[in-house]
């Protein structure tokens, strides 16, 4: 398999982030979730894959859309596993604040981590290739970032460290404040962060804190197109999901690193911004037509594409199964 399947990906996420665009600030975060997640299959039934949902927007029979173990593509080879968000910040999304992106990713068939206990959180620390191998799950919020600043040639005080605002994540923001380390706190989305530390320029140098267990997978495909780093271990956030681990015989001590949530080195990705953000533009208007943002991203071979597009949604909707012209309400009933 030879071609640049994130080529492909990127008409995905544009037909999610175009959908998802015309629901910006409207406080419907559902509508918007259908909206997006409809668009996001239409077009991924025409990408030359075999492809199987490991990550999808939930279990089969909760949602009716990109559900896990859903097949997508149009059924030609290669057979790939897929995981998507095709709305990562659904309240950013909702109330119109930066950072909400739309993002998926591919690898080999049989690659991708199976969540056996379906657990939703993991502790997690992100970073980009510069200071790869120099984080720990087991070692303190300041000798991480002690870490990190050796390897980037920073003052600690220079540093920049992004944390999910959570109750769980308290203890950490504490830790991480009496190091002098600069924090920017997040209200949703710590996909979008540990992208932000993995990308150059963007000012953020590493993510931690306990997030989404499904978007670490999601995160592992970043990385690996980025060559950046990441350690995660489960973490049950109550009685009844520890016990259901135990029971499954996972150690809740262990340490999940990139290669662990995806084996193999031929990783593609896609990531569209719909909101404006550190380093991805959101979807933008004009009489010219709708602009979108994208970085799309092969392991293989190691290369990092930024489009920027102008769609003329006129022409487009000759053609397109999409409609990205009339209202969230009319488009679902057509």
């Amino acid at each position: 398999m030879d071609r640049n399947l994130s080529l492909e990906l990127i008409r995905v996420t544009e037909a999610a982030a175009l959908s998802a665009a015309r629901t910006v600030g409207r406080g419907e975060p559902v509508l918007s979730a259908q909206l997006t997640a409809q668009a996001m299959l239409t077009s991924l039934a025409a990408v030359d894959v075999d492809g199987t949902m490991v990550i999808g927007e939930g279990p089969a029979g909760e949602t009716p859309y990109l559900y896990n173990g859903q097949k997508v593509g149009n059924g030609t080879q290669p057979a790939m596993d897929v995981a998507v968000r095709a709305i990562e910040g659904r309240r950013l999304l909702s109330v119109g604040l930066p950072n909400a992106i739309s993002v998926a990713v591919m690898s080999e068939a049989g690659s991708m981590y199976r969540n056996p206990a379906g657990m939703r959180y993991m502790s997690k620390i992100a970073v980009g290739s510069e200071a790869k191998g120099t984080i720990d799950l087991d070692q303190t919020a300041e000798w991480n970032i002690k870490g990190i600043a050796k390897a980037k040639h920073m003052d600690i005080r220079d540093v920049t460290v992004v944390v999910l605002d959570r109750p769980r994540n308290q203890q950490l923001i504490r830790e991480i404040r009496q190091t002098g380390a600069r924090l920017h706190l997040i209200s949703d989305g710590d996909m979008n962060g540990a992208l932000m530390a993995a990308l150059p320029d963007t000012g953020i140098d590493v993510m931690m804190g306990v997030g989404g267990a499904s978007e670490a997978v999601l995160t592992a495909g970043l990385l690996k197109c980025l060559d950046g780093d990441m350690v995660c271990r489960l973490y049950p956030h109550n009685i009844s999901t520890r016990q259901q681990a135990l029971s499954l015989g996972l150690s809740l001590n262990e340490t999940y690193h990139v290669d662990d949530f995806i084996r193999g080195d031929n990783v593609f990705a896609s990531v569209t911004g719909i909101t404006d953000g550190e380093r991805i533009e959101g979807i933008r208007y004009s009489e010219r037509g709708v602009h979108t943002h994208s970085i799309v991203m092969r392991s293989r071979s190691g290369t990092s594409r930024d489009i920027r597009a102008t769609h003329r949604l006129d022409r487009l909707m000759s053609f397109s199964e999409i409609d990205f012209i009339n209202t969230p309400e009319e488009a679902l009933s057509s």
